[in-house]
């Protein structure tokens, strides 16, 4: 099949975007890392020793970075529906982060260990449909944002990519209800045009 002047455009601008090739000259599978470094140099998230767990990780860019910055000593658990490269010290689950199996597998790998981290770049198939794809993205966040609550250790802490668009301002007063602080984040390597911003709890409130 011919490729379209959409999919032309997009692969002469990745091609071309000093972000990818940066990534590819410092060894790190996508451009992603430079959204997670920039964020993690501010907001100093994470720490050797942590138990981390990522949500949406493939092609595992950020779990590079977690790998470096918490191994040894910690726990870092990554989740994709696609295949993964294997990172030394990761622990790796394929499926659907939807699916009430691979939350129950999730949730023995972690074996009751209270979570420091959840951090979420996880998104849906774009179907080009905004109304459509923001309402995907956003039960996505919201099965992210329970996964936190009934995880996260007080105190710890949640970093989770969005579309800004309908129903962005209810889950961010969702987060502000588990959060002590609510931050937003556009890391420089995001690109200008896309809708994604991160929003990053702090310090988890108490449990009753």
């Amino acid at each position: 099949m011919k490729p379209s002047k959409t999919s032309k455009q997009w692969m002469q601008e990745h091609v071309s975007d000093p972000w990818v090739r940066k990534a590819k000259a410092e060894g790190y599978r996508s451009r992603a890392a430079f959204k997670l470094t920039e964020i993690d140099h501010k907001d100093k998230l994470l720490h050797k020793g942590q138990v981390v767990v990522e949500l949406g990780a493939a092609p595992g860019s950020w779990t590079q970075i977690v790998a470096r910055k918490v191994l040894p000593g910690g726990c870092v658990i990554a989740l994709d529906l696609l295949p993964f490269e294997p990172i030394p010290g990761v622990e790796f689950i394929q499926g659907d982060f939807a699916e009430d199996a691979i939350l129950a597998e999730l949730g023995q790998r972690l074996n009751n260990r209270p979570v420091d981290l959840v951090l979420s770049d996880i998104a849906p198939n774009i179907s080009g449909i905004a109304t459509i794809d923001q309402g995907r993205m956003l039960h996505l966040a919201e099965l992210a944002l329970d996964f936190a609550d009934q995880h996260l250790r007080p105190g710890g802490n949640m970093l989770i990519k969005l579309f800004q668009g309908a129903g962005f301002m209810e889950y961010r007063k969702a987060m502000q209800a588990l959060f002590a602080s609510v931050q937003t984040r556009k890391p420089e390597a995001s690109r200008d045009r896309s809708a994604e911003v991160y929003l990053l709890g702090l310090r988890r409130n108490s449990v009753n």
